[in-house]
């Protein structure tokens, strides 16, 4: 276990590899609490599989995962859920046809220790209610309570995805291009409103927009072709010379 209480998330050389294509090469990463932690590299560097071997939808072929100091190495996707991670995927993940609150409140279910224990305590399923209406003002989607999911615009529905990942009480987010796809006052919206998360959750990015990146991160680590390139507070990545030349380019200076 890790002696230092100020991490949430470590992983130690952590591997994976898909025949003879290594997709993620010996990375070691320290995530700390309340510290925004944004993961970045070009197309192909290994980011979504990286978050992928983290949350428990792939298993590594080496290294470890240790979440609060616990090995959480090889446990399957619904198990980390329940330990406190809460991931959203690149692309919306929702129930097009369930109110914004159904969608909340399914997400909340999940916490449950069965969901076929269908004579349950009231009191359970009005906790299950509040946490939904809690994910929802959260998310800045109280007004929407009742509206159909796939009625919404886009960057509603990735609002909605966000409110059903706070739904299941996570002490971690981890968030893969929250703002893929989102035209620039979208963009706006869901920056304010993961600043706004930042304060009160740990929380991990994968972004390709470097302007919302360098405006949400306090550390940024960078991967290219599976491996870790750099890690390290915003200024010294910004000012990194290697990072630069593999991924920033001449622009980086701008930002």
């Amino acid at each position: 276990m890790s002696a230092d209480d100020s991490v949430i998330l470590e992983t130690r050389e952590l591997t994976k590899a898909f025949g003879g294509l290594v997709a993620v090469n010996t990375v070691s990463v320290t995530v700390r609490k309340g510290e925004p932690h944004a993961i970045i590299g070009p197309n192909g560097a290994g980011k979504s599989t990286f978050v992928n071997l983290l949350t428990g939808h792939l298993p590594p072929s080496s290294g470890r995962v240790l979440f609060r100091g616990r090995d959480i190495t090889g446990l399957p996707a619904h198990r980390i859920s329940r330990l406190g991670i809460g991931r959203s995927y690149q692309k919306t993940n929702i129930f097009p046809t369930f109110s914004v609150f159904e969608n909340c409140r399914l997400a909340a279910q999940s916490r449950l220790s069965t969901s076929m224990r269908f004579f349950r305590p009231a009191v359970t399923l009005a906790e299950v209610n509040r946490q939904a209406e809690q994910a929802m003002e959260q998310a800045g989607l109280a007004t929407r309570r009742d509206r159909t999911a796939g009625t919404m615009s886009y960057g509603e529905q990735r609002q909605l995805e966000i409110a059903m990942v706070l739904a299941t009480r996570p002490e971690l987010l981890v968030l893969d291009e929250p703002l893929a796809g989102m035209g620039k006052e979208e963009s706006e919206r869901m920056v304010a409103l993961l600043k706004g998360l930042a304060a009160q959750y740990s929380l991990v990015l994968v972004e390709h927009d470097m302007d919302a990146v360098f405006s949400l991160a306090a550390t940024l680590t960078v991967m290219v072709n599976g491996t870790l390139l750099e890690s390290g507070p915003v200024e010294q990545i910004r000012a990194s010379q290697a990072v630069q030349d593999a991924y920033l380019g001449d622009g980086a200076e701008a930002y």
